[in-house]
């Protein structure tokens, strides 16, 4: 086929999932001329598998990036149809918001965004080459002899580089329900140098709502009292629908065991790692043979459909199993299967190939995102997404890299943990891959943030002027409760009826707070309640900041610590072969991940602390050379 020129761009985007949306918009925004494309206008912020939003961890990262000035926590808060604050029986580090939204209405919401942005513009079209000049990236080729010419090119290709379904022992080379693949793209990174891998993940079957039986089914309702997942709403109603809790059952297992064989995961035909945390229901009875049952979800994929997600039984059987397997779980003992499950097999890199502002190494103005990166999930994607936008702005502006490092927020985490350790299996964040976790809550991601997204010029003035309005609010309040006092005849009698400790002496209300048992309640029964226009967002923010106060300051000096050795920085030419004292295995690594600080290098897998201990030392003595 004939090539043409079609275009000159700052910033082209190749795929238009949760990454790549995150990218483009955030490009466009900060003003550059930039250019999507993807394989199907359809498949835009699709969610091909579970059809919510949010969840532990991954919640953190949906605030964080709404706190930037990012998509994905507006487009949720229009489009979903169940809203759940996961973890409130556990501390505020791990309170996680998940959402359930109709995944149809989500993508169309999200299109219109992407099709009304200035400085966007979008193409259905397949990318088949990346155009260079040596090791430098000038722009794309398409399927369709297109030329389009850009200053930088953002890798967001999801599961579609040579994705292929498995089904049983039948593979269909396709992407997710039935969508195009990528074929080329593949061969053209590989001769750019990238070091390619295959990862595998999968999904549940879609089944009939008229063809469960919910009465045997525990249901699992919304919360009364929503959470917004932008910063930018307060208070959100909405009738929302309902979930159901259910079972596997000793027959699904046998039966499963029985039949294992004619799995795809245990045929020996998939060749791709599949995801430790979102394991198959295959992967489920074999590796935890000693649980008769697994506990799963019924939850609705939108509110013009009666498809149903089957979460937790994600299989690649073939389907006559399949429908076998689901017709043995509680419930479902006459379902009709509208979509039935599979596995998908594609094509990502190996994350350590990656800069900390996700651009890859040695190739200039490329950058990457998403599951191209090796990462699961919408969250981790999206995340991604924004920060390659961002970057790749910066990098044409000729500003430095806007790095978020793992003291920041769970968005830093996520991109340490890829570039600095890697991943060899589908990377999802988690609440316990955070140290500072107290600090790093979904509660506080604006305070932590806005102010950077407004200096990068993601922020609107509406947003920034919101945010300031809430932290003047927090500061006012916080120094109104450190100055107003109770007094025991104030409040005793009230303790007393409740079986709580009664005071001996009088004490600030700040003081009062930090008592496990009281809360906000207790002082409006006492008349101390804090001015009618303080949002309740304020008020929890406030308790948290109190009752958590002692663990805070300790986790703050723990920062203070990470960062100086995040300050003590590492030239990206260092020759750590000429270094004395190093290890050989330390060397190695050092000069694959070329670690930008003592603090990264500290973090990389097979570097000791002797290992840091010469590096400090090196420093020093160059530091010494360098004075005289």
């Amino acid at each position: 086929m004939d090539r043409f020129e079609a275009g000159n761009y700052d910033i082209i985007v190749v795929g238009a999932g949760h990454a790549g949306c995150e990218a483009a918009l955030a490009s466009a925004r900060m003003g550059m001329k930039t250019l999507m494309i993807t394989l199907s206008l359809d498949s835009i912020a699709a969610l091909p598998c579970n059809p919510s939003i949010g969840g532990t961890g991954k919640g953190q990262l949906v605030r964080e990036i709404d706190a930037l000035g990012g998509e994905m926590g507006l487009n949720i808060d229009k489009t979903f149809i169940q809203s759940r604050m996961l973890n409130t029986a556990k501390g505020p580090a791990v309170h996680s918001l998940r959402a359930q939204t109709d995944k149809n209405l989500y993508h169309r919401v999200m299109k219109e965004t992407i099709e009304n942005q200035e400085n966007l513009d979008l193409v259905m079209d397949e990318v088949e080459e990346i155009l260079h000049e040596g090791k430098v990236v000038t722009g794309v080729a398409t399927r369709l002899g297109c030329i389009y010419r850009s200053k930088m090119t953002i890798l967001a290709t999801g599961v579609y580089l040579q994705s292929t379904i498995f089904i049983g022992h039948d593979t269909f080379k396709e992407g997710p329900n039935g969508m195009a693949y990528a074929k080329k793209l593949t061969d053209s990174l590989k001769d750019l140098g990238l070091s390619m891998r295959r990862f595998k993940t999968g999904t549940p079957a879609r089944v009939h709502r008229d063809s469960i039986d919910f009465s045997v089914m525990e249901p699992q309702e919304g919360d009364e009292k929503i959470s917004p997942f932008s910063f930018m709403n307060e208070d959100l109603e909405k009738d929302q629908i309902t979930c159901y809790l259910t079972r596997t059952t000793p027959d699904t297992k046998k039966l499963i065991q029985d039949n294992i064989t004619r799995s795809a995961m245990y045929s020996g035909n998939i060749e791709g790692t599949g995801p430790r945390y979102c394991p198959s229901i295959e992967d489920k009875i074999v590796k935890f043979a000693d649980k008769e049952t697994h506990q799963l979800f019924i939850e609705p994929e939108g509110l013009d459909t009666k498809e149903m997600y089957v979460q937790g039984v994600s299989t690649s059987f073939p389907v006559d199993m399949q429908e076998r397997m689901y017709r043995t779980i509680k419930g479902l003992e006459n379902v009709k299967i509208m979509r039935p499950a599979y596995a998908i097999e594609y094509d990502c890199i190996d994350p350590t190939q990656l800069k900390q502002n996700l651009e890859i190494k040695g190739v200039e103005n490329l950058f990457s995102a998403g599951q191209f990166n090796g990462t699961s999930g919408y969250e981790e994607a999206g995340a991604q997404g924004l920060i390659a936008g961002i970057n790749a702005v910066l990098k044409i502006k000729g500003e430095e890299a806007f790095i978020m490092d793992r003291s920041e927020g769970y968005i830093g985490v996520l991109i340490d943990d890829l570039v600095t350790k890697g991943t060899n299996e589908p990377y999802r964040m988690m609440t316990s891959r955070a140290e500072y976790r107290l600090y790093l809550r979904q509660d506080n991601a604006d305070m932590r943030l806005t102010e950077k997204g407004y200096q990068l010029g993601l922020v609107t003035e509406e947003r920034y002027n919101r945010f300031l309005k809430k932290k003047s609010e927090l500061e006012a309040e916080i120094e109104r409760l450190k100055k107003e006092r109770i007094t025991p005849k104030e409040v005793n009698h009230i303790l007393e009826e409740r079986n709580i400790a009664t005071l001996n002496n009088g004490l600030s209300l700040y003081e009062f707070l930090k008592r496990p048992e009281i809360d906000y309640s207790m002082l409006e029964l006492t008349g101390k309640q804090s001015p009618k226009d303080i949002s309740d967002e304020v008020k929890n923010q406030a308790v948290i900041m109190i009752k958590y106060e002692g663990y805070i300051a300790k986790q703050m000096k723990q920062i203070e610590q990470f960062r100086k050795l995040e300050k003590k920085k590492l030239r990206e030419d260092m020759d750590y072969s000429k270094i004395d004292g190093l290890r050989l295995e330390a060397r190695q690594k050092l000069d694959n991940i070329k670690p930008t600080s003592i603090g990264q290098a500290s973090r990389i897998s097979g570097v000791s602390p002797s290992d840091i201990s010469v590096l400090l030392i090196y420093l020093e003595q160059k530091r010494r050379g360098n004075k005289n």
